[in-house]
């Protein structure tokens, strides 16, 4: 009998084309039709805003470089949390899966189902804003949705993220073209004087910046799923470069058909971007663009579905998380639990919801944690110089980023302190609470054993081993 026991693994069933879509998939979403606005408002002149975005790119590209050598070091799913666990120790990374189960990943996905759901109303409210119980209504059944396709089957997931991927090049596309179109009309007013009134404060940079990297956020998701990678040695640092260059370059081109077809005023004024741009352009046909960034929104959902479950599940393998969430469907080989957890969390992070807060607080804890995460790198690099490396980069390059993270996180603190950052931080460091008596003295076991074996039974989960 023991012969024959099929041990039970995650399948390797994303080639480069879905690693390049999970990537420019999750990051072109509802970013770069919803913060262009916030990034010009808070920078305060047309040209800054461009550097800015040109900036954030060059960041997160340099970033995605360093992921790309931890990702070939150490092959396991779970991105930043199984590099702080085997470079910083447990301590630390429980306080990772502690923050980013709870609180980053939820208001990751309820931040990109709320500009989904803002879209998709936008056409019926064109005179008023559209009721927020009925926004949130739609951004929970577009959650409920995606949960459901994630747990069903891997490789469908992955075809939605495909197609989707498609679809919001074509609509980046389309407004790039129309921007083209009206500079050689000559509709150059916005970049006259371009860097007049620009804010050269330390708080204005960091939440401008916030902004724009919340429009880049997703460009580290292929490391979540290292192991459902086909040759990931080789695909991962392809895919990295290719998706990195791409939405950089898409990024800019955007931004400067939005300042070309709109005023500063007109874009810092709108609700929703494309809408007014897809209004000034097309007259009645505007709510084309209201449905193509609808669209993408819920690509960018679903890529952030598909990696967020396996953090909480890796987290759970590692036993940083209950041995439920750690398990895979017995048929369908998926990560159901840790999808149907996520899930719930959203749900409630979406209650209270408000866009730009989440944003805001969701770009500060992230970038704690990629700071902890590239100086694992460096520790690697300096410590254990013998580990195999099919690709490497510079050490300079993690210190880079290392510096950029301190400057994000405390560039808001020092220069305008909220009270709502203190309560983040907080929030982190409570973590420890948890830690102690459940995870280090493993407190109240029999009663989560009931549990296990309840939900075991009745969601049809058996333990997954790792695919190395």
């Amino acid at each position: 009998m023991d012969d024959k026991t099929q041990k039970l693994s995650l399948r390797r069933e994303v080639g480069l084309v879905g690693a390049v879509s999970l990537i420019g998939g999750t990051m072109i979403g509802s970013g770069i039709f919803m913060s262009p606005q916030t990034v010009l408002s808070t920078i305060g002149s047309p040209g800054a805003s461009l550097v800015v975005w040109a900036c954030c790119g060059l960041l997160v590209i340099l970033a995605s470089f360093c992921y790309a050598e931890l990702g070939t070091v150490i092959r396991e799913s779970g991105g930043e949390y199984i590099y702080i666990l085997r470079t910083s120790g447990p301590v630390v990374a429980f306080l990772l899966i502690f923050s980013s189960v709870l609180f980053v990943r939820p208001a990751g996905v309820a931040g990109i189902a709320l500009s989904f759901a803002q879209y998709v109303v936008a056409p019926f409210y064109a005179d008023c804003p559209p009721p927020v119980l009925l926004v949130k209504c739609v951004a929970a059944a577009a959650i409920l949705l995606l949960a459901t396709v994630n747990c069903l089957n891997v490789r469908f997931s992955m075809s939605v993220q495909v197609f989707f991927m498609a679809a919001k090049v074509l609509a980046l596309a389309v407004i790039i073209i129309g921007g083209v179109v009206m500079l050689i009309r000559g509709n150059t007013g916005s970049f006259e004087d371009s860097f007049e009134n620009t804010n050269v404060g330390i708080n204005p940079i960091g939440i401008a910046f916030y902004q724009g990297l919340w429009s880049y956020d997703g460009w580290n998701n292929l490391n979540y799923v290292t192991e459902e990678l086909k040759r990931p040695e080789v695909n991962l640092p392809r895919a990295l470069i290719i998706a990195m260059s791409l939405v950089t370059g898409l990024y800019l081109l955007v931004n400067v058909s939005y300042l070309t077809v709109m005023t500063p005023k007109e874009l810092m004024s709108s609700t929703a971007v494309a809408v007014t741009w897809g209004n000034k352009m097309f007259g009645s046909w505007g709510w084309i663009m209201s449905v193509a960034a609808a669209l993408s929104a819920f690509g960018s959902l679903n890529g952030t579905f598909f990696s967020g479950g396996r953090v909480c599940f890796v987290a759970a393998r590692e036993g940083h998380m209950p041995d439920i969430l750690s398990m895979a469907h017995v048929h369908r080989l998926t990560p159901s639990p840790a999808l149907i957890f996520t899930t719930v969390i959203s749900l409630v992070v979406l209650i209270p919801g408000d866009f730009q807060s989440i944003v805001n607080y969701f770009s500060f804890t992230a970038w704690f944690f990629y700071g902890i995460t590239l100086s694992g790198l460096v520790y690697l690099k300096i410590k254990k110089p013998e580990l195999p490396r099919p690709y490497r980069v510079p050490i300079i390059l993690p210190l880079l980023v290392i510096l950029a993270a301190i400057f994000l996180v405390l560039a808001p603190i020092v220069d305008n302190p909220q009270i709502e950052y203190l309560y983040v931080t907080l929030f982190i460091l409570s973590g420890i609470i948890v830690y102690v008596p459940f995870i280090h003295y493993k407190l109240c076991p029999g009663l989560l054993n009931k549990l296990t074996v309840f939900l075991q039974l009745f969601l049809q989960v058996a333990p997954a081993e790792k695919n190395l």
